[in-house]
């Protein structure tokens, strides 16, 4: 795979992360340009090598048809050799080099062993039904990367019209994730996911790194990480793995963080409860419906 861009989703209140996202992925010596899908009108001024990257039928369409800003995220599908990642990743090594001996699909993520959020029931049954090993195609849709362009806009359009497929790709009440991963699957592109054989490269998420010695696991270079997201992480600044984020903002910037992130911890857990509470309460009416 000859990387060609990168693309993320980004908009106003996430532009400290996109800023750290940006410096640390100039770190690596990449020079790719940055591709930045509006999640809204609120936009924020680009460093230089980063475009907003609008397309405005994709963006009519999906914000009529899905009516989730997220879902706007689909709109990578369209491209071609890229790297997607949300604005709460870190690079550690330059993507470009990485991905260099991939082709088609590539995943970095250890959601095969906590696939539930990357499928609705209708998903499911369908990705069941094509292996006894589904759960090896699902991925975090916060950073991905494909060699091909899966979907024209009509054939995306297309699919997500699919009365099998709508509920999933338009209608999910959560995100866009099991949305992307039931695309991808469709596509019937290959999928590789660099923590599974033979590579098996070590966790990217945050997550698995909650202690002071967290660079124990990183002694094989081949097998370390080339990013590290924080999906549904708080990145704390007491957590040692928090640094490689925070050492890419400037002071000013780093107190503008916290103090916009200052939510308390029980608050945030209580928050985060909650949410799962509701999310499988209108998923087990969904199968009833």
């Amino acid at each position: 795979m000859q990387l060609q861009s990168i693309i993320t989703l980004a908009s106003k209140p996430v532009e400290l992360m996109f800023r750290a996202m940006e410096r640390s992925l100039r770190a690596t010596g990449c020079d790719l340009p940055v591709r930045v899908i509006p999640f809204s009108d609120d936009r924020f001024d680009l460093p230089e090598g980063s475009e907003w990257w609008e397309i405005p039928e994709f963006i009519s369409w999906i914000d009529t048809a899905g009516r989730r800003p997220v879902m706007r995220k689909y709109q990578a599908l369209l491209g071609s050799n890229y790297q997607f990642v949300d604005t709460d990743v870190i690079f550690l090594r330059n993507p470009q080099d990485v991905l260099s001996p991939h082709s088609g699909f590539v995943t970095s993520c250890t959601h095969w062993h906590n696939p539930d959020q990357t499928v609705t029931s209708e998903s499911r049954a369908i990705l069941q039904n094509r292996s006894t090993i589904w759960q090896s195609r699902v991925f975090n849709t916060g950073q991905f990367a494909s060699e091909e362009q899966l979907y024209t806009l009509n054939d995306l359009k297309k699919v997500a019209a699919d009365k099998r497929y709508r509920r999933t790709i338009l209608e999910d009440s959560f995100h866009e994730q099991p949305g992307i991963n039931l695309l991808v699957n469709l596509s019937r592109t290959p999928i590789t996911n660099r923590t599974l054989t033979p590579m098996q490269m070590e966790s990217t998420w945050a997550g698995d790194y909650l202690d002071e010695d967290y660079n124990r696991y990183w002694v094989d270079e081949e097998k370390k990480p080339y990013l590290i997201h924080w999906a549904g992480r708080k990145m704390q600044e007491d957590q040692a793995i928090a640094q490689l984020f925070f050492q890419y903002l400037s002071k000013e910037e780093r107190e503008d963080f916290i103090n916009q992130n200052s939510i308390p911890e029980e608050r945030n857990t209580i928050t985060l409860r909650l949410k799962r509470a509701i999310r499988l309460f209108l998923r087990e009416l969904r199968k009833k419906s």
